[in-house]
């Protein structure tokens, strides 16, 4: 019964959105159910905690505990939609769904269930982007969400069935016993996480939605959807073991050389937001090929990686949000020489930044190691590519970073208010896991 209760509590925690004053209150009682979720890890090698069709394993455990932490991270930052009482209720009620879809999706056992939930997931994120995004191109940038993700996922949904055709059960843990040697089935299954990690050539959905998107939107979308793919696809992989190891070197050369090259886009954008969006799709890159790799360190450092790249991104877009609230302005020319208005909000840039950018002691970093390691081990040749990716990686943090915070500001610059405590806090839960899970990474890597 447990991780039904866990749905259960969410589910009472509906209505609360629909009484007045409720926004921190819902905020506490995520944090309860965030501790209570904590104290039930289980260092046991298979898939604990089952109840009806749910169950969770160590990577699900990882990724809920994510989502769980990143929703309450995103109600902290939209404190703006509170004060300025727009529709903060309905706001509320749209997280604890899609915490919901998220808890579903990392939980459950059946395949055919976890489509659902994983399609069921957009819902929540397409009305966080129109119903509270900035710009008019809002509507825009959902569609291109809505019908990447959708082209790619209807495939998927045949060759689930093609797969419940053949073998006549779709448990997950029964996957293991299982081997599909078929091209089309191949495609079908991976297609739909290639576009929601996003591989390059099918990322321009992604930077698209950031800018547009709220910063709860965004924080979300960095957080927890890119993982949904690399979940997926560790998931996928097993029923898909022979095909993969036929066909994986065109996944990691796209992926390798197309998170070089988004590296570099990195360099020649002016909006922040799309600047930390493409560092996105660079770090995916490298997640991509390490679970191609089909090796155990590829495993596992992707899964390290998704977890601190879930933490950091999202710091990221709060810290590019903290400025935006303050200029109305994400571009890089007129965020500037805010080492002179904000000193100690300079340092949660370094901190992120440099986290950003594989720093010790962060999980990127442990992350990296491994993709590395697994990348190198599958054939020495993508050293030249992982060489280059690693260094723009520090070249473009290092950008912002100068950009941001050096310089003469701007004169047009009006009244201006220092940080507040609540906005020091949401970087301090960012960045403390960041680089403190790394002390206790041992349980993750003896059950990978």
């Amino acid at each position: 019964m447990m991780m039904m209760k866990f749905l259960m509590m969410m589910i009472f925690m509906m209505p609360l959105c629909f009484l007045n004053n409720m926004f921190w209150m819902v905020q506490m009682m995520m944090l309860l159910m965030m501790v209570l979720f904590m104290i039930m890890v289980n260092t046991y090698m298979g898939f604990f905690n089952l109840s009806y069709m749910l169950g969770c394993d160590i990577m699900s455990y990882g990724l809920i505990l994510l989502s769980i932490w990143i929703c309450i991270l995103m109600i902290m930052a939209s404190e703006n939609l509170y004060k300025n009482k727009f529709y903060e209720n309905f706001f509320i009620f749209n997280i604890i769904f899609l915490l919901i879809m998220l808890f579903l999706t990392f939980s459950v056992m059946n395949m055919f269930m976890f489509y659902l939930f994983f399609e069921g997931s957009l819902i929540p994120t397409l009305l966080l982007i129109i119903g509270w995004g900035y710009q008019p191109e809002r509507v825009q940038a959902g569609m291109y969400l809505l019908f990447y993700t959708l082209l790619a996922s209807l495939p998927l949904l045949m060759g689930i069935f093609f797969i419940y055709n053949k073998l006549n059960f779709m448990l997950m843990y029964m996957f293991k016993f299982m081997n599909f040697n078929f091209f089309l089935l191949y495609l079908c299954m991976i297609m739909a996480f290639l576009v929601k990690m996003p591989m390059y050539f099918v990322h321009l959905w992604l930077p698209k939605a950031h800018v547009e998107a709220p910063v709860s939107g965004s924080m979300i979308l960095a957080g927890i959807m890119l993982k949904l793919g690399g979940y997926g696809l560790m998931r996928m992989l097993i029923i898909l073991q022979e095909i993969n190891m036929k066909m994986n070197f065109i996944w990691v050369v796209i992926s390798l050389i197309g998170g070089f090259y988004v590296s570099l886009m990195c360099f020649c954008q002016v909006d922040i937001k799309s600047l930390i969006a493409y560092s996105s799709v660079a770090h995916m890159s490298i997640v991509i090929s390490g679970i191609m790799t089909m090796n155990y360190w590829g495993f596992y450092g992707s899964y390290i990686l998704m977890i601190g790249h879930g933490l950091c991104s999202s710091g990221m877009f709060c810290l590019a949000n903290i400025n935006y609230e303050r200029l109305h302005s994400r571009s890089l020319y007129i965020n500037k020489g805010m080492l002179t208005f904000m000193p100690s909000m300079s340092m949660w840039w370094f901190l992120l930044l440099s986290s950003n950018m594989s720093a010790p002691p962060s999980l990127n970093l442990l992350g990296e190691i491994s993709l590395i390691n697994s990348l190198m081990s599958w054939s020495y040749m993508t050293m030249i590519m992982l060489i280059l990716i690693s260094f723009f990686s520090a070249g473009y943090s290092l950008y912002l970073y100068s950009f941001v915070q050096h310089g003469k500001y701007y004169l047009g610059m009006y009244s201006f208010y220092m940080s507040t405590s609540r906005e020091y806090l949401i970087l301090m839960l960012h960045w403390l896991p960041l680089n403190i899970i790394i002390l206790k990474v041992d349980y993750t890597m003896i059950w990978f």
